[in-house]
């Protein structure tokens, strides 16, 4: 199953340290890696409604003024990348996944990460 289109989410912390899924190992697309939270945009949806669903979905959680930091393409994937300040005065429940974790953007190039996602970590290094 090809996805056109998706929407994610960079959660960041007051030690700009990234929020990061690790995937089920029956999950339908890279089963076992680490991701971003996030997901297809339906029909319907502008990337923005799309990454507000996805969050809630996956964690429960309610943005408050994602920022549209980056339009990435990638194996005919049009990706909006989404960044925001996690509210520590919110509560983070994982719904999807297997486990989350907050990683700073060198740690997380270290991990087991989907292709196209080191891209996205190298361009936003430094500016978070």
């Amino acid at each position: 199953m090809s996805i056109n289109n998706s929407a994610a989410i960079l959660l960041f912390d007051y030690k700009k340290r990234i929020l990061m899924q690790h995937r089920t190992e029956d999950a339908l697309h890279a089963p076992g890696y680490w991701s971003f939270f996030g997901g297809a945009i339906e029909k319907g949806e502008n990337p923005d409604v799309a990454v507000r669903r996805e969050c809630l979905e996956e964690l429960d959680y309610s943005l408050e003024n994602p920022k549209l930091i980056l339009v990435n393409k990638f194996n005919g994937e049009t990706r909006f990348i989404f960044a925001e300040k996690y509210n520590k005065f919110k509560s983070l429940e994982l719904l999807e996944g297997q486990a989350m974790e907050w990683f700073s953007i060198d740690d997380a190039l270290k991990l087991k990460i989907i292709e196209g996602d080191d891209e996205i970590l190298n361009q936003i290094k430094g500016k978070y």
